[in-house]
């Protein structure tokens, strides 16, 4: 039998379906309609202006360094949050958004790496020694702090995971109000046929622990320092 093959799939997924009440593509499961939905009402009426400041305060909360600029002076406040990490070396993403918006060039002059697909294997040893990962975030919880990274062949995961410190750049119009408007987005995209990355990240601040004693501890098992930068104008 050849390597990573499957076999029989179509019949443990039929029997499986038959033991759930006969669910098949044929006979989908039908989305419930529920009368009352609470979690659609918060940050109700709230515009871009207020989202960011809700990010911003919740940032506090999380142990986040928080910034805002716009696309001019992104590149001097990636450089001030390296001098506050005392950090060098950079590794981020093969994302066109990096040179759209003139990063590509300013990283390239640093100890850097783009992600690379096809040595992958190589992007995560560099990963792994890296001061900072930083990406772009493509979707952003205002209530939560969180960043929603729709990770790729050209963005592994690796990028916020491993590296000492996280920089998570925010677009202005990336920023929602919760989970509840995240899921739907993604919702909508799978209706509509869209591809979606196999693995979604959701990051909120710097990894932590409080498994022993209670005691909250930051930088256990990832970043110990996270940074978001809100760009006004992208």
């Amino acid at each position: 039998m050849p390597k990573g093959s499957i076999t029989n799939r179509d019949s443990f997924l039929a029997n499986i379906r038959e033991k759930i009440g006969g669910i098949s593509a044929e006979k989908p499961i039908e989305k419930p309609q529920w009368s009352v939905t609470p979690q659609k009402n918060v940050l109700e009426g709230y515009d871009q202006d207020q989202l960011v400041t809700v990010l911003e305060e919740q940032c506090k909360e999380i142990h986040t360094d928080f910034f805002q600029t716009t696309k001019n002076g992104l590149a001097d406040t990636i450089s001030s949050i390296m001098e506050q990490y005392a950090s060098s070396s950079v590794i981020y993403p093969d994302d066109s958004r990096f040179s759209n918006v003139g990063l590509d060039k300013y990283i390239q002059e640093l100890d850097s790496c783009k992600w690379d697909n096809k040595n992958r294997e190589g992007s995560v040893e560099f990963a792994e020694k890296a001061d900072i990962g930083i990406t772009f975030s493509d979707m952003t919880l205002a209530e939560s702090g969180t960043v929603v990274l729709l990770n790729e062949k050209f963005q592994g995961r690796s990028i916020s995971l491993l590296p000492t410190n996280y920089v998570a750049i925010v677009p202005k119009s990336s920023i929602v109000k919760r989970m509840t408007q995240a899921t739907d987005l993604i919702h909508e995209l799978a209706e509509d046929g869209k591809d979606i990355a196999s693995c979604i990240n959701f990051i909120t601040g710097p990894s932590n622990s409080a498994d022993i004693e209670m005691n909250l501890v930051v930088g256990v098992h990832g970043p110990i320092h996270t940074a978001y930068i809100v760009v006004d104008d992208l």
